[in-house]
Protein backbone atom coordinates (compact mmCIF):
# COMPACT_ATOMS: atom_id res chain seq x y z
CA UNK A 1 0.00 0.00 0.00
CA UNK A 2 1.45 3.12 -0.78
CA UNK A 3 2.37 5.84 1.77
CA UNK A 4 -0.39 8.44 0.16
CA UNK A 5 -3.22 6.64 0.52
CA UNK A 6 -2.35 6.08 4.01
CA UNK A 7 -1.58 9.51 4.08
CA UNK A 8 -4.88 10.97 2.74
CA UNK A 9 -7.45 8.54 4.72
CA UNK A 10 -5.37 9.54 8.12
CA UNK A 11 -6.54 13.08 6.94
CA UNK A 12 -9.65 12.47 5.73
CA UNK A 13 -10.44 10.53 9.47
CA UNK A 14 -8.69 13.59 11.40
CA UNK A 15 -10.62 16.16 9.24
CA UNK A 16 -14.22 14.82 10.29
CA UNK A 17 -12.98 14.28 13.95
CA UNK A 18 -11.81 17.68 13.73
CA UNK A 19 -15.09 19.10 12.37
CA UNK A 20 -17.50 16.98 14.65
CA UNK A 21 -14.79 18.54 17.79
CA UNK A 22 -16.28 22.32 16.10
CA UNK A 23 -19.68 21.14 15.99
CA UNK A 24 -19.54 20.14 19.85
CA UNK A 25 -17.60 23.16 21.11
CA UNK A 26 -18.93 26.23 19.09
CA UNK A 27 -21.97 24.49 17.60
CA UNK A 28 -20.58 25.23 14.39
CA UNK A 29 -22.82 23.85 12.01
CA UNK A 30 -20.71 24.97 8.70
CA UNK A 31 -17.66 23.32 10.49
CA UNK A 32 -19.06 19.77 10.61
CA UNK A 33 -20.49 19.88 7.41
CA UNK A 34 -17.57 21.06 5.32
CA UNK A 35 -15.52 19.06 7.66
CA UNK A 36 -17.11 16.03 6.28
CA UNK A 37 -17.27 16.50 2.83
CA UNK A 38 -13.57 17.40 2.67
CA UNK A 39 -12.85 14.14 5.18
CA UNK A 40 -15.07 12.11 2.76
CA UNK A 41 -13.57 13.33 -0.27
CA UNK A 42 -9.85 12.12 0.88
CA UNK A 43 -11.42 8.76 2.38
CA UNK A 44 -12.56 8.19 -1.36
CA UNK A 45 -9.79 9.51 -3.31
CA UNK A 46 -7.42 6.96 -0.80
CA UNK A 47 -10.13 4.55 -1.73
CA UNK A 48 -9.65 5.12 -5.15
CA UNK A 49 -6.06 4.96 -5.38
CA UNK A 50 -6.46 1.76 -3.58
CA UNK A 51 -7.99 0.68 -6.38
CA UNK A 52 -5.29 1.85 -8.94
CA UNK A 53 -7.07 5.03 -9.98
CA UNK A 54 -4.90 7.62 -10.38
CA UNK A 55 -7.07 10.57 -10.51
CA UNK A 56 -7.63 9.53 -6.83
CA UNK A 57 -4.32 11.24 -6.04
CA UNK A 58 -5.13 14.45 -8.37
CA UNK A 59 -8.64 14.45 -6.28
CA UNK A 60 -6.65 13.83 -2.27
CA UNK A 61 -3.58 16.40 -3.49
CA UNK A 62 -6.65 19.75 -4.48
CA UNK A 63 -8.71 18.92 -1.87
CA UNK A 64 -5.59 19.18 0.98
CA UNK A 65 -4.26 22.08 -0.55
CA UNK A 66 -7.98 24.00 -0.53
CA UNK A 67 -8.06 22.86 3.17
CA UNK A 68 -4.18 24.20 3.94
CA UNK A 69 -5.53 27.82 2.54
CA UNK A 70 -8.62 27.54 4.27
CA UNK A 71 -6.20 27.08 7.63
CA UNK A 72 -3.72 29.66 7.04
CA UNK A 73 -6.30 32.46 6.38
CA UNK A 74 -8.28 30.60 9.76
CA UNK A 75 -4.84 31.02 11.39
CA UNK A 76 -3.89 34.54 10.21
CA UNK A 77 -7.45 35.47 11.65
CA UNK A 78 -7.45 33.77 15.17
CA UNK A 79 -3.51 33.62 16.01
CA UNK A 80 -4.51 30.60 17.65
CA UNK A 81 -2.72 27.18 17.17
CA UNK A 82 -5.26 24.49 17.70
CA UNK A 83 -6.66 23.87 15.59
CA UNK A 84 -5.58 25.81 12.56
CA UNK A 85 -1.87 25.65 13.11
CA UNK A 86 -1.84 21.77 13.52
CA UNK A 87 -3.93 21.02 10.63
CA UNK A 88 -1.46 23.42 8.53
CA UNK A 89 1.02 21.31 9.66
CA UNK A 90 -0.35 17.88 8.73
CA UNK A 91 -1.83 19.28 5.98
CA UNK A 92 1.83 20.05 4.82
CA UNK A 93 2.99 16.67 5.75
CA UNK A 94 0.30 14.99 3.94
CA UNK A 95 0.76 16.94 0.88
CA UNK A 96 4.13 16.65 0.91
CA UNK A 97 3.94 12.61 0.82
CA UNK A 98 1.08 13.42 -2.22
CA UNK A 99 3.71 15.49 -4.33
CA UNK A 100 6.31 12.62 -4.15
CA UNK A 101 4.40 10.26 -4.94
CA UNK A 102 3.27 12.12 -7.76
CA UNK A 103 6.88 12.65 -8.99
CA UNK A 104 7.31 8.63 -8.62
CA UNK A 105 4.45 8.44 -10.59
CA UNK A 106 5.51 10.28 -13.80
CA UNK A 107 8.49 9.00 -14.00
Amino acid sequence: MALDIVAAFIYGIITIIGGIIGYINASSNVSLISASICGLLLIFSAFMRLQGQTWGLTLATIVTAVLLVVFAFRLAKTRKFMPAGLMIILGMLTLAVMVHQFVAIRR
